[in-house]
């Protein structure tokens, strides 16, 4: 978090309260509660359809809650219009003008609020300026790459000086290299400007590298908030644990019994509390598992040679299981082996909540 903005008592903080959206029978949110502090970065993390984009534009003003409240600095703007909540939005298609040059498509916002000519000028170039495209003001959306249009898009954000800075995906339609080099950039005017900023993706793994906090959300729900590290680590649910990572935790069905886990055949002996007997789901990290002289029967399935690193895909049980090292595996495909693992996560079978431990 951005602890300088908030020593000085920055604008930007924004609450939701209950937020809940039907769309006739369908439920897009179900009671989505969230606080997010003057200068965050904040992302909005989810797989398509759970209600991240839907929260995102219920917070620009572009849709109604069907109830529950929306508070910028302790102000209600439930019922608010957009032009009176002081955000901006930077929205995937980055909605150019494509008839008007970058300057003008960058200093329409404020000559919407007749803003001088002068003092537009000016805020022109110095939104260009911060995000590297004072050479092309003369140049026309068409014209441009879709970095370029991506920046001038947020330099039509930045001109305005909101309180509220809304990403919807603003980096899905660039490139894989274009997009690691543009979300650093991101990062850094973020912090730069101290802008409270809401940032939507479906991507954890920019989700994870650029926001100070995370809320996951799966099926109109607020599934875990917390810092992304945090997430990491100790995951809420299962759910949660086979969405963050990349690639993502393995999941495998097991059972607690009289103090041993029983997973793929294997009667195994863990150095932690495994709860209750019964049924649980078991999370392993791909980073954590290795191959070893006992533990759970598996059959290497495919091996994926990354360069730099190795995934190994591991048939366990007629699940596919992932195992990632630096080292070379020393397997072949069709190999049949065992795995270990040096930490583990445990899942309630029923609901997937986190068994403590």
């Amino acid at each position: 978090m951005n602890t300088a903005v908030e020593k000085t008592g920055a604008t930007g903080r924004v609450s939701l309260r209950g937020i809940v959206k039907r769309h006739g029978a369908v439920t897009a949110l179900h009671g989505v509660d969230l606080d997010i502090e003057p200068g965050e970065f904040f992302a909005l993390l989810g797989p398509s359809g759970s209600g991240k984009t839907t929260t995102l534009r219920i917070l620009a003003g572009l849709e109604v809650p069907s109830s529950g409240r929306v508070l910028l600095d302790g102000s209600d703007v439930t019922d608010r219009e957009p032009g009176e909540r002081d955000v901006a939005m930077v929205f995937q298609s980055y909605a150019l003008y494509p008839h008007m040059t970058v300057q003008d498509n960058i200093a329409f916002p404020l000559r919407m609020v007749a803003t001088p000519a002068a003092d537009i000028e000016r805020a022109v170039r110095e939104a260009a300026v911060l995000v590297h495209i004072d050479h092309l003001l003369a140049r026309r959306p068409g014209q441009l790459s879709g970095g370029q249009q991506q920046r001038c898009a947020l330099a039509r954000a930045i001109v305005r000086k909101p309180r509220l800075f809304l990403l919807d995906e603003p980096l899905s339609n660039l490139d894989a290299k274009l997009r690691l080099e543009t979300r650093v950039e991101l990062r850094k005017l973020q912090r730069a400007l101290g802008v409270t900023t809401v940032y939507v993706t479906h991507d954890q793994e920019e989700a994870m590298t650029i926001a100070d906090r995370v809320a996951v959300f799966m099926d109109g729900r607020v599934a875990q908030v917390g810092r992304p590290q945090d997430i990491f680590a100790k995951p809420a649910s299962a759910v949660v644990a086979g969405f963050i990572g990349s690639p993502p935790m393995n999941l495998l069905p097991a059972e607690v019994r009289a103090g041993a886990l029983r997973v793929g055949g294997a009667d195994l002996r863990l150095d932690r509390p495994l709860g209750a007997d019964g049924p649980v789901t078991l999370g392993v990290r791909p980073a954590a598992l290795r191959i070893a002289p006992t533990g759970i029967p598996a059959r290497v399935y495919l091996i994926e040679d990354l360069g730099d690193t190795t995934i190994v895909d591991l048939d366990v049980g007629g699940q596919i299981v992932k195992l990632r090292t630096d080292q070379r595996p020393g397997v072949r495909e069709g190999d049949s082996v065992h795995v270990a693992f040096a930490a583990c996560h445990l899942f309630e079978r029923d609901g997937g909540a986190r068994r403590d431990g």
